[in-house]
């Protein structure tokens, strides 16, 4: 057997360990926040923490790593809305996927690990892809037009938790996780329907900056 035939199993093992760990990290973090520990995702990935650390020297770069996966993902979910010809069915196809990846789950984090280069290219990116989404159904009328890009960030933020799934979850009850992921879905698309041109009301008060993000972000002041 050569060296390379020898490292193929043990690099599809290493990649499956990390996708173990990752996807754990990111449940984790849904349901304890800052909070979540080392043990903890190593328990939910069932890996040893010492495997843990062989792929990660830290916890922040764990999350680091899962921030940059994440904004990846937004990248993507904007990108694809992009390439639909209808201005609200690519708005929408983002906002519906941008709220089934659970992204919103790494909120907690802000503030407590280092922004790196990578993810704030890697957001920057993603920012100008949405900011495209938004303009285009606002141009095509079909957004209304109190709406921002910032107020959407935060829609999907709120929507992307779902604590009914997670008592469910906690609760064991698989009987009615069907139910509630349906109760979700209608929830969501409630929402969706109040971003359209069509919708009554203003909006009250003003249209929020993005200081709510970039500054979450910043290490608290003497910290």
């Amino acid at each position: 057997m050569t060296n390379r035939a020898r490292r193929a199993p043990r690099q599809a093992e290493a990649e499956r360990n990390d996708r173990a760990l990752l996807d754990a990290a990111r449940a984790v973090l849904a349901v304890d926040g800052a909070h979540a520990s080392v043990a903890a995702i190593a328990a939910r990935a069932g890996v040893g923490i010492g495997s843990l650390y062989r792929r990660y020297r830290t916890k922040e770069e764990l999350f680091q790593r899962l921030c940059e996966i994440a904004l990846d993902e937004y990248l993507q979910a904007a990108e694809e809305g992009l390439a639909q010809l209808d201005p609200w069915a690519g708005l929408a196809h983002y906002v519906t996927t941008a709220i089934e990846l659970g992204a919103g789950s790494l909120a907690p984090i802000a503030g407590t690990i280092e922004v790196t280069e990578g993810m704030a290219e890697k957001n920057r990116r993603s920012d100008e892809a949405v900011e495209a989404l938004v303009e285009r159904a606002h141009a095509a009328g079909v957004l209304r037009r109190d709406v921002t890009a910032v107020d959407i960030a935060l829609l999907i933020e709120q929507l992307a938790k779902s604590p009914l799934l997670e008592q469910l979850a906690r609760q064991g009850r698989t009987d009615l996780t069907e139910a509630a992921r349906n109760a979700r879905e209608r929830i969501n698309a409630i929402a969706l329907d109040g971003l359209r041109a069509t919708a009554g009301r203003p909006l009250p008060g003003h249209p929020p900056g993005y200081e709510l993000f970039s500054q979450r972000w910043a290490p608290p002041a003497g910290g």
